[in-house]
C-alpha cells in the first residue's frame, strides 16, 4: 500500500484529494491546523505549518508509524486581497508563512522519508505566472515565489530520484471563493489611498470566479501526478480565458484598461 501525506487536509481541495486517494487504496496522512469531517480511514494530525514545532511534532507522529512516504501533496494555503501600500506587515508576513514557508517546512521535515521514485505535488494557482489584477498582488506574489521554489526544488530533488510537480488550478469551489469576497468588501471599506469603483471591481472578481470547478477536479489531477510514469512540472486545471486574454495584451494597454474600469468618476 502506498502512503501519502496531504497538507491542508480539512480544506476543500485537500479533503477531496484525501478522499480520492483513500478510495484508490492509498494510506493517507492528513495535516491541518483544524480538524474537519475527514473521510473514513484518514490518519489525521493537527498541525500548523507556520509553526516549526508543530511540523516537527507531526513528523514524529508519522515517522513513529511508518518509515517511508511515497508522496507529499501540499494544498494548505490562504487567500488575501489588499493594497500593497496599505497592507500591514503582520498580514503580509502571514500569507508568506502559509503559502511558501509552510511548504518549505513540511518538505524539509518529511522529504527524507521519500524514497527514489517519490513525488512532491504542490497546489499553486493559475495566477502565479500571470500579471496580477490590482489588489490581488500579495496572493499572486506568494504563489509566484512558490512556483520558483518548486522549479528549483525539482532540479535538486531530481538528483535523488524524486519528482516535483505543480498543479495550477483556476477558481475552485472551496472556502477561498468566500474569502475573496470578504477580503474585497474589507478592502473597499478601509482603503484610504484608492477611491475605487467597488461595484466594477466586484464584477471583475465575480467574472473570474464564476467559471469554477469542483475540488474533485483538482483531486483527479493530483492522483494523475502520482500515477504518471514521468510527471510533468506543471498541470493546469480550469484556466480562465478572460485572464489569459488580458495578460496577452501589452502592459501599457493593461494599465490603461484597469484605470478606466476601476477609477471612480
Amino acid at each position: 500500500m502506498k502512503t501519502v501525506l496531504v497538507t491542508g487536509a480539512s480544506g476543500g481541495m485537500g479533503a477531496a484529494i484525501c478522499a480520492r486517494l483513500l478510495r484508490s487504496g492509498y494510506e493517507v496522512w492528513g495535516l491541518d491546523r483544524r480538524e474537519g469531517n475527514g473521510p473514513d480511514g484518514l490518519r489525521f494530525i493537527r498541525c500548523d505549518v507556520t509553526q516549526p514545532d508543530s511540523v516537527a511534532a507531526a513528523f514524529e507522529a508519522v515517522s513513529g508509524e511508518t518509515d517511508d512516504l511515497d508522496a507529499i501533496i501540499h494544498t494548505a494555503g490562504i487567500y488575501d486581497l489588499d493594497s500593497l501600500l496599505e497592507m500591514d506587515e503582520a498580514r503580509f508576513q502571514r500569507i508568506f508563512e502559509v503559502n511558501l514557508f509552510g511548504v518549505y517546512r513540511v518538505n524539509r521535515a518529511f522529504a527524507p522519508m521519500l524514497s527514489s521514485g517519490g513525488r512532491i505535488v504542490i497546489v499553486s494557482s493559475e495566477l502565479a505566472p500571470l500579471d496580477p489584477l490590482p489588489f490581488t498582488g500579495i496572493y499572486a506574489v506568494t504563489k509566484g515565489a512558490l512556483e520558483k521554489y518548486a522549479a528549483s526544488l525539482r532540479m535538486e530533488a531530481n538528483l535523488l530520484g524524486i519528482s516535483v510537480s505543480v498543479v495550477r488550478p483556476g477558481a475552485v469551489q472551496t472556502g477561498l471563493l468566500g474569502d475573496s469576497t470578504r477580503a474585497l468588501d474589507a478592502f473597499c471599506a478601509h482603503t484610504r489611498l484608492y477611491a475605487c469603483n467597488a461595484e466594477r471591481f466586484r464584477r471583475i472578481v465575480d467574472s473570474v470566479e464564476a467559471r469554477n470547478v469542483s475540488p474533485e477536479r483538482v483531486a483527479e489531477r493530483a492522483e494523475r501526478v502520482l500515477r504518471a510514469r514521468r510527471p510533468r512540472l506543471v498541470y493546469k486545471v480550469n484556466r480562465n480565458p478572460l485572464l489569459l486574454l488580458f495578460n496577452a495584451l501589452p502592459d501599457r494597454l493593461q494599465l490603461f484598461l484597469i484605470g478606466r474600469i476601476l477609477r471612480s468618476r
